[in-house]
């Protein structure tokens, strides 16, 4: 899920081979129901933000600042066809989330039934 224009959804999905589409939520409607608000500037700006983005320019990545809303608090939530929540993670700031290594296990033991 993500509040980003359509284009910058895709190239989420490409840059981290997400095969799964993404459910854009323009008006923040399912970030509130999950509980997804607004972080303060502290924990946004917290000390593991500084270490994450550290880790990033070290391996050569170029910080890019988005249009989006610094203060959103994200987080990922996966849903499975029959709309069991499967997943629920509220960040507590940029750096927190799950691996998509991770997500993509959760979704393939959904799948199977382990």
């Amino acid at each position: 899920m993500t509040f980003e224009a359509d284009f910058l959804a895709q190239a989420y999905r490409e840059e981290v081979g997400l095969p799964w589409p993404l459910l854009i939520d323009r008006d923040r409607s399912l970030y509130r129901a999950y509980g997804m608000l607004r972080g303060s500037w502290s924990d946004i700006w917290g000390p593991s933000t500084w270490l994450a983005y550290a880790r990033e320019l070290r391996r050569g990545h170029k910080l890019v600042r988005g249009p989006a809303d610094w203060a959103q608090r994200g987080g990922d939530v996966l849903v499975d066809p029959a709309g069991a929540v499967r997943l629920h993670h509220i960040g507590k700031g940029p750096a927190d989330r799950p691996d998509v290594a991770g997500i993509v296990d959760r979704i393939e033991r959904t799948e199977t039934g382990r």
